[in-house]
């Protein structure tokens, strides 16, 4: 176990695979860990015991935790070692923020950019919702919204974008709880909405809608409790 907090879950701990470089491979797993809260917010991170569950040595280790200290995702505290990186209120707002502007450009290239297939795909995703939230199945509708904005993204055609917009999704997903009961029928109508000004190739209609659906959905989520 690690020395601090409870124990990680059964099975918490990813195996290493053995291609490519060990540093990488410990980052990952250790991002892995962090990003499912089985490494919870403001735990301490021992070298030596992270070393032991992944079976590697403390140097990897160490190298991967310099790179998640790098990204945020970790805080060197001189004297006292390494701990799983806590958000304040205001990081997690400016993070929705970035997500807001991200999310309204690739709704405007989708826009701009997107064929037959694309629009397909989207009301393909819309119809699945629909037993979903008449269900009231929250992780299905979660899901379901995850695939509808990333095919957004994906339909902007732009891969940079893209990136930055999974890498901040990852961290919104990390750091927030949404809460979708409190939206249910109306985020899919604006969904509904996003697909039609997209299909009609409305730039400036799609960025609104998109804008104003991320910022509906700023006002549901909340901070993730850190115990």
């Amino acid at each position: 176990m690690l020395s601090t907090g409870l124990p990680l879950p059964h099975g918490a701990v990813p195996k290493l695979e053995r291609p490519g470089p060990l540093r990488d491979r410990v980052y990952e797993a250790l991002l892995e860990l962090i990003t499912t809260r089985a490494l919870q917010p403001g735990r301490h991170l021992v070298e030596s015991e992270l070393a032991g569950h992944l079976g590697v040595s403390r140097q990897p280790v160490r190298e991967a935790l310099q790179r998640l200290n790098t990204e945020g995702w970790v805080d060197l505290r001189p004297a006292q070692g390494a701990f799983v990186h806590e958000p304040t209120t205001e990081e997690v707002n400016q993070l929705l923020a970035v997500r807001t502007l991200l999310e309204a450009e690739a709704a405007r290239l989708a826009a701009a950019h997107a064929d037959e297939d694309g629009i397909v795909a989207l009301n393909e995703i819309l119809a699945q919702s629909v037993p979903a939230v008449t269900e009231d199945d929250v992780d299905a509708a979660l899901a379901l919204n995850a695939r509808f904005h990333t095919k957004v993204v994906e339909l902007s055609g732009n891969a940079v974008l893209a990136e930055l917009a999974a890498q901040v999704d990852r961290r919104v997903r990390c750091h927030c709880t949404p809460i979708a009961r409190q939206r249910g029928h109306e985020s899919w109508i604006e969904h509904r909405d996003l697909i039609a000004a997209i299909a009609d190739h409305d730039e400036q209609r799609a960025t609104r809608l998109m804008r104003e659906h991320t910022e509906h959905a700023m006002s549901s989520h909340s901070i993730r409790a850190t115990s």
